[in-house]
């Protein structure tokens, strides 16, 4: 039980990462006011995340809503169990659980790091979310359709799964090579937008 709380720490902490401008995602009522125009700043999206390490694995089920640069991620285990709230602004990010009580820091990776001892580029989450790269350093790969397939950046690869001919990811498979052949590991499935 200890492990799969440290995995859902993870998980949460994980949604963090890629949610650095979110608001609440789980309250409908949040959503921007035209959902048609939206910019790389204000998105809706709910799913699931999957975290494997060397150590351990688990999941959570996602609602993520991101506007500007404040966010708000509400991680859940199977049934609801295991609620987990991550909330950020610029300077300020927190999370909290029943597990854990609350936990408090500067940044996402900062948040990360205290809850899970992972180091992992957090803030890239938003723009992989969207099938962009974060930096310009990043190596890009595009399929017959001109969609980012795969991209490796900052010591991660991630892999782009789309439905049809969608233009955004419904899912982005997150991998981090560790020494021995080993790697970290996190797969996002992306159910709605």
């Amino acid at each position: 039980m200890r492990l799969f709380s440290k995995l859902c720490i993870t998980v949460c902490s994980s949604s963090v990462l890629f949610l650095t401008g979110c608001q609440h995602l789980s309250q409908p009522n949040k959503v921007i006011a035209s959902p048609q125009i939206q910019d790389e700043n204000n998105f809706n999206l709910q799913g699931k995340i999957g975290v494997r390490t060397p150590q351990q694995s688990g999941s959570a089920f996602f609602t993520w809503v991101q506007q500007q640069d404040q966010f708000d991620i509400e991680l859940t285990g199977i049934l609801g169990v295991g609620k987990t709230q991550i909330e950020g602004k610029p300077g300020e990010v927190t999370l909290n659980s029943a597990k854990t009580g609350l936990i408090t820091a500067e940044t996402p990776e900062e948040l990360l790091e205290k809850a899970t001892g992972w180091q992992a580029p957090i803030m890239h989450l938003a723009y992989w979310v969207q099938a962009k790269p974060a930096t310009q350093n990043a190596q890009v790969n595009k399929d017959e359709s001109n969609r980012l397939k795969q991209l490796v950046e900052d010591g991660w690869t991630v892999d782009f799964s789309y439905n049809d001919a969608q233009t955004l990811p419904n899912k982005l498979l997150l991998k981090q090579a560790l020494a021995d052949n080993k790697e970290n590991r996190i797969t996002m499935v992306i159910q709605n937008r």
